[in-house]
């Protein structure tokens, strides 16, 4: 009878996951981004770049937190903007 040890499991099954770095939305929560948004480009330019109604009646960063969480389509576009807004500040500089 062998007293030696288990093999080890395969390595990647060890590692522990690698941390997003290459994501800029990592840690940035929505009410971040419909902030962040909203005091760049205004709520009826935000309005007009994605055009639902919790932007352009009577809008308020909680009513569109609460569609956004509800509504994917709608969430992808808010990520998109951000991100776009990102490139667009980081090129002015």
């Amino acid at each position: 009878m062998s007293t030696s040890p288990a093999e080890p499991a395969d390595e990647k099954s060890r590692t522990p996951a690698a941390p997003q770095a290459r994501n800029p939305l990592h840690g940035i929560t929505l009410e971040a981004m419909v902030t962040a948004l909203s005091a760049h480009y205004g709520w009826s330019g935000l309005g007009e770049r994605i055009p639902v109604r919790c932007f352009t009646h009577e809008p308020s960063v909680a009513s569109s937190l609460k569609f956004l969480r509800k509504t994917p389509w709608a969430r992808d576009k808010v990520e998109g903007l951000y991100l776009f807004m990102l490139r667009e500040l980081r090129r002015q500089g």
